[in-house]
């Protein structure tokens, strides 16, 4: 016999019929905002309802990579305050979660490409996050394996390198973060689906669940790229957000051969060497919106094709494993994150598309200011959604486009 199952994190808790806040969605996102009410405000009567187990969604179905070099002046800093939160996490939580700074290689494959790079590397540089451009001969000594002849779809004109950037085993972080939370009381309820939200004179008094209801005065949303539909569907409220697939896989093991992270827009492929010794290597979204996680043929190709120009070495070595995950994008591809807006008592955190995970640290962070406070942190402000209905957009979307300035 084995015993009684028990989680990491602890016993089950028993479901009560109050909370001072009820977090929906048991994610990074979630449980990071859980950690920090706790952790920082001693608001520790704190529920995280998540409808099927925590880390299911994109916290458990991504490449695992961080950085902070971003576009524009109001993201960068927020994904410097994420990076730089990784190494204390480790400590405070004394879980290994397997930080790596290896750094980040953003290449650029056309003289328009690295006027483009050199603006981005501005901002950080301003913004007092470290980013140099180099040229292909560089990237060739940083990265032996790297292909920089001009016999390829798209030769390489250089790189932004970015030091702080890096990889974060991605499971740890969620089983460290709800073992912290647990720790200092906040309970969480994995298999409970949240059914409804009770308003009462433009505030929040409740959430509905399968298991009963929860009185509470605040709610946060923040369940990835299910926030759209369950804002729609339990608030009515209308989000610009498209909720698109992303795609990854792993190859088998291979003796160690990236030393950095190395991305292309050009290419539409970025990739890591795990700690076992995997590549792990994903593409853009799909270019349509749509909830599945199924995997295509296509995005195999299309890896398989990229890697070989860029890294002749992978030529032969044999994909493992080819999973999805759900990304839900704004129109400025860059996040929600607002509070009090709609009903008092409601805040929401989503519309991170390919950036929910290099940014969950400072987002628990700073929400949980929000929530304990019911004052928006300066940090958070230029993020919220009535910049949508002003025309206020940002302009992050070059942080992933514009490396493919010559397509």
């Amino acid at each position: 016999m084995f015993g009684t199952y028990k989680p990491l994190w602890g016993k089950k808790p028993r479901f009560k019929s109050s909370y001072d806040a009820v977090i929906i969605g048991g994610g990074l996102h979630g449980l990071a905002t859980a950690y920090f009410l706790a952790r920082d405000f001693g608001m520790t009567d704190v529920a995280v309802i998540e409808k099927r187990f925590i880390g299911f969604g994109g916290a458990g179905r991504n490449t695992a990579i961080v950085r902070a070099n971003q576009r524009t002046q109001e993201n960068v800093p927020f994904y410097r305050k994420a990076l730089d939160l990784w190494p204390v996490l480790t400590r405070e939580l004394d879980f290994n979660l397997m930080f790596y700074n290896c750094g980040n290689l953003n290449l650029v494959h056309s003289e328009a490409a690295i006027n483009a790079a050199r603006m981005n590397i501005a901002t950080a540089q301003f913004c007092g996050v470290e980013s140099h451009l180099i040229d292909a001969r560089q990237c060739k000594e940083m990265m032996p394996a790297l292909n920089i002849s001009e016999d390829i779809t798209y030769p390489i004109f250089g790189a932004m390198y970015h030091p702080p950037g890096g990889i974060v085993r991605h499971d740890a972080v969620v089983w460290a973060l709800a073992k912290g939370a647990a720790a200092r009381g906040v309970h969480i309820h994995q298999q409970t689906a949240a059914t409804g939200i009770g308003v009462e004179n433009g505030k929040i008094i409740s959430v509905d669940t399968e298991h009963g209801k929860i009185n509470t005065p605040r709610v946060l949303l923040s369940a990835g790229g299910y926030t759209a539909a369950l804002a729609y569907r339990l608030l009515r409220i209308q989000l610009p957000i498209s909720v698109l697939t992303i795609q990854a896989m792993v190859t088998q093991p291979l003796k160690p051969l990236l030393n950095h992270v190395i991305s292309s827009g050009a290419y539409h492929v970025y990739a890591n060497q795990t700690l076992k010794g995997e590549i792990a290597t994903g593409a853009h979204m799909d270019p349509w919106p749509n909830y599945t996680t199924q995997t295509t043929a296509h995005y195999i190709k299309h890896q398989a094709e990229a890697l070989a120009e860029l890294l002749p070495c992978l030529r032969g070595v044999k994909f493992m494993r080819h999973w999805a995950g759900l990304a839900d994008m704004t129109p400025d591809m860059a996040p929600i994150m607002d509070g009090n807006d709609h009903v008092d008592g409601f805040y929401l955190d989503c519309g991170w598309g390919y950036f929910g995970f290099k940014s969950c640290t400072a987002v628990g962070k700073y929400m949980a200011r929000f929530m304990a406070s019911e004052k928006c942190p300066p940090i958070l402000k230029p993020f919220n959604l009535r910049r949508f209905e002003q025309h206020r957009l940002m302009g992050e979307t070059a942080a992933v486009v514009n490396y493919s300035a010559n397509n």
